[in-house]
């Protein structure tokens, strides 16, 4: 549908990504629209979202720690910890002084794709989740979560906040305080119904 409107963009991440990482971000893409038709979300911008959300993904992380250093990111210890976490800070860093969006909620969307936080946008939602179902995952429960989410947006945020938090305790991971910020925002909203 926008693919001949962002193809510069498209061959941009062809360019910087494996192929693998390359179909993710299509299928990111395509899902991100598929659930802005379901929930009443900016189709473009789901779209253009979902294609730029991992254009960091496989950069270098010594040019990352230097870009999430010039614009003070590195501000406690879970990030700086956490290098799979890096990539979506400097990928709306990246579209936002490389390719010049200044689209503050299409930022946003990039740089919260991998922690959520509380309140996020209709936009930032989309590509949370677009980035957990899109058709190429097949990790366990991955079923489960696609159903929660075609239910609610809220059904599906929860599902997702919840597997990747105990993921990452069963990892013995550190677990960034936006993400369980946005368990608790979405949960609570579950709640109040």
């Amino acid at each position: 549908m926008y693919r001949e409107k962002y193809k510069s963009y498209i061959d941009l991440i062809g360019s910087r990504l494996s192929e693998k990482r390359f179909i993710h971000s299509v299928n990111v893409a395509k899902a991100g629209v598929a659930l802005a038709e379901r929930y009443g979300g900016d189709k473009e911008k789901a779209y253009l979202a979902g294609i730029l959300h991992d254009i960091m993904k496989e950069e270098k992380p010594e040019i990352q720690l230097q870009m999430l250093k010039r614009h003070d990111i590195m501000t406690d210890t879970v990030t700086l910890g956490a290098r799979p976490l890096w990539h979506a800070k400097t990928g709306a860093i990246f579209c936002k002084e490389q390719l010049g969006i200044d689209d503050q909620d299409l930022l946003n969307a990039i740089a919260y794709h991998t922690t959520g936080r509380a309140n996020m946008s209709q936009l930032e939602k989309l590509v949370f989740l677009a980035d957990y179902i899109g058709e190429e995952r097949d990790y366990q429960d991955v079923d489960v979560m696609r159903a929660e989410t075609m239910i609610s947006m809220e059904r599906g945020m929860r599902y997702a906040l919840a597997f990747s938090i105990r993921d990452l305790v069963n990892r013995d991971k550190t677990i960034h305080l936006d993400t369980v910020a946005a368990y608790n925002f979405v949960t609570s909203q579950l709640n109040e119904r």
